[in-house]
């Protein structure tokens, strides 16, 4: 599966036309084309980029952008051939442009169950409902289920199985011999907006996709969201069990295994052979080293460096026992502020008594 460019397909936009809706100062010609927004690393001539935090201003100095959205304080980051476009709130920015290049949605309401444009291999079964968008291309012996539905867009690999119920929307991808059980869902939206100065959220559409290797099985209800502007993926081999979440821009590795109800937060990247206990949550924008194994129920909020075990909870206690021990955690603090104290009131005593 090759890379995709966010907005290639799409239409482009004047520069000017996209100006007067965001705002902002930028010496752009206002008719060149804008063909998609697309992340500071992967962008190329033709799209626009953002810079919202100092974190990504080495990624800034060497993009191909043709503009990029960002405050004035760092104009110093750019490259000569990209045009500064100067914002108050880059990220608020980004949210409004994205409207622009948001997928049709009704693309699909109209037209029959298995649109004329479809491309189906040989010996796919169809069960009862289900139903292919514009431009699908549906492998060798694939089976799709009772009521799945396969978006515009949509490449799946040979052999693949999608049990009733499951969804794949437009522009993703899935390799050969995965599994995807029931009332599961691939490249829903990211949860992602922008606030505005008065407190109101402004959506991100998001415009990446989400791209599955082969021999991958994903379990039953789990729900796979599409990438912000790069893809999320999902690494060859890999076996998720239910009720998942894995939110946007995650990239997993190969041949991972996720227990179930496990949710990952956006932009976080798992290396190769991660394995990661049931009900455990890893917060956005980490990376977690191969061969790590995390326990269930822990609760992962910063990146790991090096394989090993981690994570975990206490053990399971009596209510009373677990109240008490709960009410020492809280005043935890203040037992080592004390603590702090008394060791510099002992340290303190016995240089006097040395002195004399």
């Amino acid at each position: 599966m090759q890379n995709r460019q966010v907005g290639s397909a799409a239409k482009a936009f004047a520069f000017g036309v996209l100006q007067q809706a965001i705002g902002g100062e930028c010496s752009l010609d206002q008719t060149y084309p804008i063909e998609g927004i697309a992340s500071l690393a992967r962008a190329g001539p033709g799209q626009i980029s953002f810079l919202s935090s100092s974190r990504y201003r080495q990624e800034a100095m060497q993009t191909a952008a043709s503009a990029v959205l960002l405050r004035a304080n760092d104009l110093d980051y750019l490259p000569n051939h990209t045009k500064a476009w100067l914002v108050d709130d880059p990220y608020l920015a980004y949210a409004r442009l994205t409207a622009f290049w948001q997928f049709g949605v009704n693309q699909d309401l109209h037209q029959a169950p298995i649109a004329k444009s479809a491309r189906l291999g040989e010996g796919v079964i169809l069960g009862a409902g289900a139903s292919i968008g514009d431009g699908a291309v549906i492998g060798d012996r694939v089976r799709l289920g009772p009521g799945v539905h396969v978006g515009s867009g949509v490449v799946i690999g040979d052999d693949c199985q999608l049990r009733a119920g499951v969804v794949v929307e437009h522009d993703c991808e899935i390799g050969a011999d995965v599994l995807i059980h029931a009332n599961t869902v691939i490249g829903s939206d990211g949860f992602g907006f922008a606030r505005t100065a008065q407190g109101q959220w402004v959506k991100i559409h998001q415009l990446g996709s989400v791209r599955i290797g082969a021999n991958v099985e994903i379990g039953a209800q789990c729900s796979i969201d599409r990438g912000a502007l790069d893809d999320t993926m999902i690494g060859r081999g890999s076996k998720l069990d239910n009720q998942i979440q894995i939110g946007h821009n995650v990239q997993l590795g190969v041949d991972c295994a996720l227990a179930g109800c496990v949710g990952i937060a956006g932009s976080t990247s798992l290396g190769d052979r991660v394995m990661v206990g049931g009900g455990a949550g890893i917060l956005g924008h980490l990376t977690i080293a191969d061969d790590v194994v995390i326990a269930a129920m822990s609760l992962i909020s910063q990146s790991i460096s090096q394989p090993g075990v981690y994570g975990g909870v206490f053990p399971q206690l009596p209510q009373r026992q677990a109240e008490r021990c709960a009410a020492v955690l809280k005043q935890l603090p203040n037992f080592r502020t004390r603590v702090m104290r008394l060791e510099a009131a002992v340290d303190q005593f016995l240089g006097s008594e040395a002195s004399e």
